[in-house]
């Protein structure tokens, strides 16, 4: 455990810091963030965490915000939430937007340590769920054949021309990384000069409607680029 990293986000920081010291005591790395406006910022700055303890109610963004909107970006970091909200409804909204688990206070530091070995043990799973050898790359329901240049969705073929299927490959073969149009144009198109950003988002338009329910596999995030959105591959999270 001494690689796992996590990231704990409360407004309280008497609990930030009880929670760092246990499990820094476990052997965890630890970040803590005091709003959710925080923890966003420190998500897409690229740092990558293996799980995220999140308070519901906290000013500004609230933790089921947070979460639906990691959700919704393909992001599929466990997530934990820890409140004081227990109330059936609560707990119905917290698993619906995405959440993992949902642990009520006051809370046991026994209990938060092994809920978040049991979710971490449980997201070992997902990833070896992920398959990419020489001969395809699977997330979820989607598989790319790479010699044969093939699109497989559950069990049936989906045609797609060369260049679809190569722009398909680039965004699959890192699940949820977002690839600028200049960064596709470069790698699909390199012995082209003339090639505008539009005909990316042409390409990336026939690509989805060809995968019908799956389109939202593809990603697109304004005044980014684009990304293969793992969750929807998984059939977790709607588009």
């Amino acid at each position: 455990m001494e690689s796992t990293k996590l990231l704990i986000v409360d407004d309280e920081d008497c609990i930030c810091e009880m929670l760092r010291f246990n499990f820094e005591n476990e052997g965890f790395l630890v970040e803590t963030a005091a709003s959710g406006e925080e923890a966003m910022e420190k998500i897409l700055s690229g740092i990558k965490y293996d799980l995220i303890l999140l308070d519901v109610v906290m000013g500004g963004i609230s933790g089921f915000r947070l979460t639906e909107s990691l959700r919704k970006s393909g992001n599929l970091t466990p997530i934990i939430f820890v409140t004081a909200k227990n109330t059936e409804n609560d707990l119905q909204t917290g698993f619906s937007v995405g959440g993992d688990d949902y642990i009520f206070k006051p809370f046991s530091v026994k209990e938060v340590t092994a809920r978040v070995r049991a979710v971490l043990k449980r997201g070992q799973w997902h990833q070896s769920a992920i398959k990419h050898n020489a001969d395809y790359i699977a997330v979820g329901d989607v598989k790319v054949f790479l010699e044969s240049r093939l699109l497989k969705i559950k069990n049936e073929i989906i045609p797609v021309t060369k260049t679809e299927f190569e722009v398909l490959r680039m965004l699959i073969e890192s699940p949820n990384k977002i690839h600028a149009r200049s960064e596709i144009i470069k790698q699909v198109w390199p012995n082209e000069s003339n090639v505008l950003k539009r005909t990316v988002d042409v390409h990336i338009a026939r690509l989805r409607k060809k995968m019908g329910e799956y389109s939202g596999c593809i990603l697109n995030r304004s005044g980014y680029g684009y990304s293969f959105n793992e969750a929807v591959a998984f059939g977790k999270y709607e588009k």
